[in-house]
């Protein structure tokens, strides 16, 4: 498991409830194991990355596991054949684990319908990027598929689709 340094405006405001997040989420990242990650604080949007120093900065406030495993996955970038930019790291953090399905994605062009009921098609959504994530390997207009698929989904009446429950 990685370790954690806070930093000291992080310490004031982190909860007990933004530890165990960040713990259970580290398990999902074993390319980060034996690795120091600093945990900082930002107000200014969900949260944010540098890969090069292996820092997050999370907004404890309203925090989800999609927002730390999207930021844990910018600092894995550019390893093991995960491309960099924003919607991809959307579609590789979707697809690393069902944890990371409990809000929806920030970057990918997902119909409202899709936004509004995310509990309900987050586990179609997931299986939508992990088949996206396949298709890269011979076609590189993979993310334009993921959201015309996207697209077609929020057509689609929710009705035969599962709704997903957290922890948290």
């Amino acid at each position: 498991m990685p370790t954690l340094q806070y930093t000291s405006v992080m310490k004031k405001r982190l909860s007990q409830r933004a530890v165990l997040m960040l713990q259970a989420s580290l398990r999902h990242f074993p390319e980060l194991r034996d690795k120091t990650i600093t945990v900082g604080y930002t107000r200014a949007h969900l949260g944010s990355a540098i890969r090069e120093q292996l820092i997050i900065r999370l907004r404890v406030r309203k925090l989800c596991y999609n927002t730390i495993g999207h930021e844990l996955t910018h600092l894995v970038q550019g390893a093991g054949g995960i491309p960099e930019g924003e919607k991809q790291c959307d579609i590789w953090t979707l697809a690393r684990s069902p944890l990371f399905c409990d809000d929806a994605p920030t970057y990918l062009k997902l119909p409202s319908q899709l936004r509004t009921n995310w509990p309900q098609y987050a586990i179609l959504v997931r299986e939508l990027c992990m088949q996206a994530i396949e298709l890269r390997k011979i076609r590189r207009n993979y993310i334009q598929w993921l959201e015309r698929e996207l697209s077609r989904l929020g057509k689609e009446q929710p009705q035969r689709m599962g709704q997903m429950s957290f922890a948290f």
